[in-house]
């Protein structure tokens, strides 16, 4: 990528916690550059898991939505929505816990991406929303889907149909974020979480949200199917080895985990 701008970074340090930063000036445009490069970061991820991920955008915006000098006619945005959905569900399947440290909008695709996510941290003076029909648009990078599964139809509708942007307490207040607090505070907070499941046994994490997010996707019926399945699959980590043991020698909480 030597003649190609970076405009997407990953770093996996000593807790093994993956650091993935947005940086695309000035307001990290998901443009297909960037979500090209962000797909390949996401591929990097699942071939070689690392405990838990953070995605930041920076301390001053988180994304402000798809490029719109991109936009052209309807051939165009079939593509670019197929690009959004792929890169997306990528993030949304990592088999390990996602965090989204927001500073500043996340808006339209910037939305999205971080809805892609597990969990959402955001500055009390975040804001974030889905203004597509402000252009006469819909959301198309998944916004209809994901916003509805995580704060109710009603509600989403009355995001998507206004175009309004939420404050970061009412995102709280409505489940869109988990978490809020000061500017500065956004990342560290993010991080500290994501090293509390890094800690932890990891490939059970993953094997639940394997089974919860597959649920979500069917019948009740089905879901269990699912849980059957990992709930099997899960006996045979070392991980699950340990707190068995650890539970048995020294009661709950006790267990130290390797991730394995």
């Amino acid at each position: 990528m030597s003649d190609i701008e970076k405009f997407v970074s990953v770093e996996i340090d000593s807790n093994k916690v993956a650091v993935v930063r947005l940086n695309r000036p000035k307001a990290n445009a998901l443009s297909k550059e960037l979500l090209r490069q962000l797909g390949e970061i996401a591929d990097q991820l699942v071939e070689a898991p690392p405990h838990a991920v953070v995605i930041h955008g920076g301390e001053r915006i988180f994304a402000a939505g798809a490029d719109i000098t991109e936009f052209a006619g309807m051939a165009e945005a079939v593509g670019t929505a197929g690009m959004f959905h792929q890169v997306l569900n990528k993030i949304a399947s990592l088999p390990r816990v996602t965090i989204a440290a927001i500073n500043g909008f996340a808006l339209g695709g910037g939305c999205e991406l971080a809805m892609a996510c597990d969990f959402r941290v955001a500055a009390t003076d975040s804001r974030l929303g889905q203004p597509e029909i402000l252009l006469g648009l819909i959301p198309g990078g998944g916004g209809t889907q994901r916003l509805a599964r995580l704060v109710g139809v009603a509600k989403a509708k009355d995001l998507i149909y206004s175009g309004r942007a939420v404050s970061a307490q009412e995102a709280l207040e409505i489940g869109l974020v988990d978490k809020v607090c000061e500017p500065e505070k956004v990342f560290s907070e993010a991080y500290q979480w994501a090293v509390s499941f890094a800690k932890g046994a990891v490939i059970a994490q993953g094997l639940a949200k394997k089974a919860i997010d597959t649920g979500l996707a069917g019948t009740l019926e089905h879901g269990l199917d699912v849980e059957r399945l990992v709930f099997s699959e899960v006996f045979g980590t070392k991980d699950a080895q340990i707190g068995v043991s650890s539970f048995l020698t020294n009661g709950p909480g006790k267990a130290v985990f390797l991730g394995e």
